[in-house]
């Protein structure tokens, strides 16, 4: 159990970090979906952004399969059932990042890190949502 909660730690101060350096190094947040979403919609003379949006994307990617493979840390197992609800989870976490204008990193991580309400706010939404989830695919769609 500690190990489990040492990875946790090690994992949570790792994202902090990497957080921290992206925004000293290029004043940019680490929130995924606009990193995501800039690699693939740069405009012309801004090749710079683009390629710095793909390199933290492939980082994100594989980053974790690497350590794994460093490790020999075994991967975790896939699941593979429901996979309509999978699909359709993705779907609503993509909506709401729009709607949200930003992601639980864009957001939990970077933006409470800079104390902003409009953060916290949305991390709290963020995160009853996942709760009112829980409680409803437990014990009412089980």
């Amino acid at each position: 159990m500690l190990n489990d909660y040492t990875n946790a730690i090690g994992g949570g101060l790792l994202i902090g970090l990497a957080s921290l350096f992206l925004f000293l190094s290029i004043g940019r947040i680490a929130g995924i979906s606009g990193i995501l979403w800039r690699s693939l919609s740069v405009k012309s003379g801004q090749e710079s952004e683009r390629l710095w949006s793909i390199v933290f994307v492939v980082g994100v990617c594989f980053g974790g399969w690497f350590l794994h493979v460093i490790a020999d840390i075994p991967v975790p197992e896939l699941v593979t059932e429901n996979r309509w609800q999978i699909a359709l989870s993705g779907l609503l976490v993509g909506f709401g990042t729009r709607l949200g204008n930003g992601c639980t990193s864009g957001h939990g991580v970077c933006g409470i890190g800079r104390l902003s309400l409009r953060s916290v706010v949305a991390t709290s939404v963020f995160m009853l949502t996942a709760v009112l989830t829980v409680i409803l695919m437990r014990h009412f769609l089980s």
